[in-house]
């Protein structure tokens, strides 16, 4: 892989939100030499906390008087203020980078914040403005992003890549950036153990990354594009990766193993909750408002919870008409004998949840961390770095017959990051 002309190892950390892929996590990845991805899920959150912003208290006041209504049409977020989020955010990851690798953001379409267009472009445009490495664009089709930065001076230095579930989904995004004449620098091809948000329905056991893969390859193949392709779901091990690495694959991008490690940004007590579980701790439902499947662990305090909608402040997942899935579970849920709303099993508020990182989402593999980890005296699991990770992952990638052979030729099948 190639990183501002210098060959690296093939590996990316998935960005996971809301600051699971933490910015200590991205850059650590980064400085050994790998590509670390940020999430912007929720980045006004994000600055409040880390910054000392007041995005969501100022928000919450200009929109107090919603409180008491049944549809939240007209409340939603100032591109301007989503912008400057952004910056501040981005910004001051990109200041504390080192080491020969890159930092990505991952971006959601389905991040739709009442004004869904305009905060997109104000959140793609507020990472490139901040110097971000890559963006790579997440859960939705994307066919309208890319001609939303045309303008941008950064829209042909900055790397843009496409998570995809399906070489269809592909093809419907190429034709879109073929009319704007900028196809994708890479393509994540996600299969059906990742963790989160899913592009399958609940038949997802039906479908494989490889074959997924494949179809991406050889539809790349039959329109004579050399994008490069990097699998993603369920990638434990290095030599899971080499898998992939022999076919033809450019990269890998792992997630899960980084959830408990000491840079991710989940609580400490939340990482044992991953180190403990078991297979079937493990679930895919439709409890996210999104509509997309998500897998997490059933013991989630996100699948148990009557929170009160906050949309004036948050309303991250608000459309264009001020619906949200939960907001309308929420306005139907049962109540006790005393009044008293009671666990809304159907739906989740996804944007409390997130922010107190109470809805567990994780990989299919969850369960086998506590292989790859040791426990202290205290029957407590040992923590390790995200260097520790990454180097576990490169130990197993090049222990094989394919690696000498892969290594050779990563400058001719790699990835480019262009000097911000």
């Amino acid at each position: 892989m190639i990183i501002k002309g210098r060959s690296v190892v093939p590996l990316v950390a998935g960005g996971m939100g809301v600051n699971i892929s933490s910015q200590e996590l991205a850059l650590a990845v980064a400085k050994v030499g790998g590509v670390g991805h940020i999430s912007d899920a929720m980045s006004p959150f994000l600055s409040d906390q880390l910054y000392g912003t007041k995005f969501q208290a100022g928000k919450g006041k200009r929109f107090a008087e919603h409180r008491s209504s049944k549809t939240k049409q007209g409340v939603i977020w100032d591109p301007e203020e989503v912008h400057k989020a952004q910056v501040a955010y981005v910004e001051d990851t990109m200041s504390k980078k080192s080491g020969d690798g890159a930092v990505f953001i991952n971006i959601m379409e389905k991040l739709t914040m009442g004004n869904p267009k305009p905060t997109l472009a104000a959140r793609l445009k507020g990472a490139m403005d901040a110097g971000i490495d890559g963006i790579t664009l997440s859960a939705g089709l994307h066919l309208g992003t890319l001609n939303m930065v045309k303008d941008h001076p950064r829209f042909r230095d900055v790397m843009f890549g496409i998570i995809v579930s399906s070489a269809r989904a592909l093809k419907l995004f190429i034709h879109n950036a073929n009319k704007v004449q900028r196809l994708p620098d890479y393509i994540v091809v996600e299969g059906p153990l990742a963790g989160g948000h899913l592009g399958f329905g609940l038949d997802w056991a039906q479908f494989s990354l490889m074959q997924i893969f494949l179809d991406v390859k050889a539809f790349l193949a039959e329109n004579n594009l050399n994008i490069p392709i990097i699998p993603a779901g369920g990638i434990f091990t290095g030599a899971d990766a080499n898998e992939f690495l022999s076919r033809g694959a450019a990269a890998v991008q792992v997630a899960t193993r980084f959830t408990v490690s000491k840079e991710c940004g989940l609580p400490e007590d939340v990482k044992q909750v991953y180190l403990r579980s078991k297979e079937d701790d493990v679930v895919v439902n439709l409890s996210s408002p999104t509509g997309y499947p998500m897998r997490m662990l059933k013991s989630s305090p996100s699948l148990h919870s009557n929170v009160k909608p906050n949309c004036e402040s948050l309303g991250y997942l608000l459309d264009a008409n001020g619906d949200c899935a939960y907001h309308d579970a929420y306005e139907a849920g049962a109540v006790n004998d005393k009044g008293q709303k009671l666990p809304i099993e159907t739906k989740m508020c996804i944007c409390s949840h997130f922010m107190k990182h109470d809805c567990y989402t994780c990989g299919h593999n969850v369960f086998r961390l506590k292989d790859v980890v040791q426990k202290n005296a205290d029957g407590l699991y040992i923590l390790p770095t995200a260097a520790e990770i990454f180097n576990d992952y490169v130990q197993g990638m090049f222990e094989s017959d394919v690696a000498p052979a892969y290594a050779s030729t990563l400058g001719d099948i790699g990835l480019r990051v262009s000097a911000a």
